[in-house]
């Protein structure tokens, strides 16, 4: 029997613990501490102190891992723009996504431009000038 997502899942329910977030998210266990640290996530606490982070804690981190590894935008940064999109109501954090994927688009694309006419210009080989056997001395 095939395995499938429940439609019905409670996306705001604790179930990973900080070791299988982390591999979730590839980052280190102590990075998630971090940004918790930092105010950034804030997962939930089972009775004996275990961290459980639920289906919007990881997407929430891996918004922090593009914003800071892909963006350049620092921790105190990632907070601001978190603040500021509850703030405003808006998805600001899509837009920058999308901004992001359409750059990168267009940077494949002019370098796949650029590879195909080196390309072009190394199959046609340097121009090998006149025959030197041809000249008469």
């Amino acid at each position: 029997m095939a395995a499938t997502r429940r439609p019905d899942r409670d996306t705001t329910r604790p179930v990973y613990v900080i070791s299988v977030a982390a591999t979730l998210v590839s980052a280190h266990p102590r990075t998630l501490r971090i940004y918790e640290d930092e105010g950034l996530v804030c997962p939930a606490r089972t009775p004996t102190n275990i961290r459980l982070y639920s289906e919007a804690d990881i997407r929430r981190i891996l918004w922090i891992r593009h914003l800071t590894r892909d963006r350049g935008v620092n921790l105190a940064g990632v907070r601001t723009l978190f603040e500021l999109e509850e703030r405003l109501g808006k998805r600001i954090l899509e837009a920058l996504y999308d901004e992001g994927i359409r750059d990168q688009a267009a940077a494949e694309a002019s370098s796949r431009t650029a590879a195909s006419a080196a390309a072009g210009a190394a199959e046609s080989g340097p121009d090998p000038g006149p025959d030197p056997s041809s000249e008469a001395s």
